[in-house]
């Protein structure tokens, strides 16, 4: 068998495993996977649920600490009964005791945890709602990217299909002499060029079908299936406002600013004295106990306050109020930076977007153009009228007209989405 017979074979061999995985998605199902699957999620939420942990534990700082205990003891020696000072023959004893501490007053440090801890959980939804639109972002593009490149693929097979007919339109001529074969040979070489542009546009087109199985958790590959058309040009009254007051990334950090401010507060808390209260309940003796109680043993129980006050610490206080203090105007700082960093961002994406909205126009009426062009030529060809040159000329016109147009349109649906995944919220 020859080997030109033999390629095809081969590459329909290596691709039919593949086929055999590949699914079909829209785009709202590859986002609802892309969300479940993408470990990014699953470590912003499980931020969440940490945050929440420790807002959780800085409230319950609030409440008494509760401990329960109990021994039973086995000895070989006499002993002294603790409760009579009798000698006691060698035998069991048994213990049981309770115990509460309660910490009155910690120079509010208690408070502060608080709203640290509210305003880390904050920063941590934030981000989780940030993250999300962020690989909802990252899960359009790949869609996006997908569907361009099947279009590609059509504009590629178009091409060939072109390419194939001059081929025969050359022949033709050069049979009846009215063309040289210099021609027939130039015509061949371009169906050449156009068949080897198909087959780069089906390997670009199983790259973005691969790049989006694996965005949205699925072996094998996914193919992109357009469940909507090009969506209209947006309303922008107002979003510039909204965006810098609510948008995912400016929430996030002024959320991590509080909590930095907060931090400061709990540092000078160790300035002031501490007060705590603890109480004590102790129940001993040698015979079998009487749960859960313990009513028969005697019983023996102690408060217990404590104030303690730091006066000196080498410093280190001093060392902890600056670093609380640097954090904070860092923090401070990287607030700031973010609605500037989401101005300059906004600015970017729609002039991306009011740009490629403008270019579809144009790229249709381009490809319009450029069809009735490579139509002409090819008629003045067949007549004798025009040369190849000026027909592969016009043939090579609408095909970048169309790859233009497929670019136009995804480019704009694109920007559209960066839009969305900056402000944090469909528009």
């Amino acid at each position: 068998m020859r080997r030109g017979a033999l390629a095809p074979l081969l590459c329909a061999a290596l691709a039919a495993p593949a086929a055999a995985q590949q699914i079909d998605v829209t785009l709202t199902d590859a986002i609802q996977r892309s969300l479940a699957a993408q470990p990014a999620m699953v470590s912003a939420h499980g931020d969440v649920r940490n945050a929440n942990a420790t807002k959780r534990g800085a409230w319950g700082a609030f409440l008494p600490s509760v401990g329960l205990g109990g021994s039973a003891l086995r000895s070989n020696t006499a002993r002294f009964d603790p409760n009579s000072t009798e000698l006691l023959p060698p035998g069991y004893s048994y213990t049981g005791s309770l115990t509460a501490s309660l910490n009155l007053f910690d120079g509010f440090n208690r408070l502060f945890n608080v709203k640290a801890s509210t305003a880390a959980s904050d920063a941590a939804s934030a981000g989780f709602v940030n993250q999300r639109y962020q690989t909802t972002l990252a899960t359009q593009q790949a869609f996006f990217t997908a569907l361009a490149n099947a279009e590609l693929v059509r504009v590629a097979q178009a091409n060939v299909d072109r390419a194939k007919e001059e081929v025969q339109i050359a022949v033709n001529r050069f049979q009846a002499g009215a063309a040289t074969r210099s021609d027939t040979l130039t015509a061949t070489v371009d169906f050449g060029n156009a068949r080897l542009a198909f087959l780069q546009a089906q390997s670009n087109l199983a790259t973005a079908q691969a790049n989006l199985a694996r965005q949205i958790g699925v072996n094998g590959s996914a193919r992109a299936v357009a469940d909507s058309v090009v969506p209209q040009l947006l309303d922008t009254t107002g979003l510039r406002a909204a965006a810098l007051a609510s948008a995912p990334i400016v929430t996030q950090f002024e959320a991590q600013a509080r909590a930095a401010g907060a931090d400061i507060w709990n540092a000078r808390s160790q300035y002031w004295p501490s007060l705590s209260v603890a109480y004590t309940n102790t129940r001993t003796g040698v015979d079998a106990p009487e749960l859960p109680l313990l009513s028969n043993y005697r019983e023996s129980f102690a408060w217990r306050f404590a104030l303690t006050w730091t006066l000196f610490d080498g410093l280190q206080r001093e060392r902890t109020q600056v670093s609380a203090s640097t954090a904070r105007d860092l923090a401070n700082a990287q607030a700031a930076d973010a609605r500037r960093q989401v101005d300059a961002q906004l600015t970017q994406y729609l002039a991306a977007m009011f740009t490629a909205h403008t270019q579809i126009g144009i790229a249709d009426a381009n490809v319009a153009a450029a069809t009735e062009a490579r139509r002409v030529q090819q008629e003045r060809y067949r007549l004798g009228a025009a040369t190849l040159l000026d027909l592969l000329t016009a043939e090579a016109n609408l095909t970048q007209a169309e790859v233009l147009q497929v670019q136009a349109r995804y480019n704009y649906v694109t920007a559209r989405a960066q839009v969305e995944a900056l402000v944090g919220r469909t528009l």
